[in-house]
């Protein structure tokens, strides 16, 4: 029923109860090599965190990912907003979009790293590139399903373009932009751990590869657990701001 809420802990039942089951199995059976016990991960994460040997890894991966996270994000909501605010805009850059978002990034890969060299900067490259696309599409329908009513009223008013772009337009569009940067975010963590499979001498991506290929496989997963831990808390932190900036717009429309 409307108003009524499920308490939070619900959604952690299935995945408690498989982790639950993978341990009680693995006690009673016994588990392949590639297949270790929550147990054995655990205390391999916690020998990593208090020798800080994954700490650099992970440092390594965040600059990355959210410096990536970041560039494609302003350039995603600025050229959005520009687009769905201007029609030539929308009218140069749409296929150009069309053209480009279908393409797999990482196809690019190699044309990344020949043009950027194979250090941080083609991997931030790859990932805002990346990011871009879905804030881009998520600013330019934000921007354009704007009330005519608002902007009749704005104008009625005498508001300035510029006035109305940032009092009508632009807090209009922030919630289809935060749909597009949660996205982004989940991307972006994504792309990070790819391009640093593929090469790199340190990041979470890289310590998953090297892991695997020397049959490290408690360390594998300790390192992906650290990916899902990091990504978690950054979207958390991400609907937080959402809160805060939109308290006002999901209060009226609860």
């Amino acid at each position: 029923m409307r108003g009524e809420r499920l308490p939070a802990w619900l959604g952690a039942i299935v995945p408690v109860g498989l982790l639950i089951a993978w341990e009680v199995f693995g006690k009673v059976f016994q588990l392949p090599d590639y297949l270790p016990a929550p147990s054995a991960i655990g205390a391999r994460m916690g020998e990593m965190l208090a020798s800080r040997e994954i700490f650099p890894h992970a440092w390594a991966s965040l600059y990355r990912a959210l410096g990536g996270f970041a560039i494609g994000s302003l350039c995603g909501v600025a050229a959005g907003l520009l687009a769905g605010s201007v029609r030539p805009a929308e009218r140069f850059v749409d296929p150009i979009i069309s053209l480009t978002y279908p393409v797999p990034k990482v196809a690019a890969l190699p044309i990344v790293f020949a043009w950027f060299g194979l250090g941080d900067l083609s991997k931030i490259v790859m990932i805002s590139v990346s990011v871009f696309f879905p804030v881009y599409i998520a600013a330019l329908y934000g921007a354009k399903s704007t009330a005519r009513v608002h902007v009749w009223g704005a104008l009625s008013m005498g508001a300035r373009r510029a006035q109305l772009f940032r009092k009508v337009v632009f807090p209009s569009a922030m919630p289809q932009i935060f749909n597009g940067l949660r996205v982004g975010l989940a991307l972006s963590f994504i792309i990070m751990v790819v391009t640093e499979l593929v090469v790199s001498r340190e990041g979470l991506g890289y310590l998953i590869g090297f892991t695997g290929d020397s049959l490290r496989f408690d360390i594998m997963y300790a390192a992906i657990v650290a990916i899902g831990i990091i990504g978690f808390t950054a979207d958390r932190i991400l609907m937080a701001v959402r809160r805060r900036v939109l308290a006002g717009q999901l209060i009226a429309t609860a």
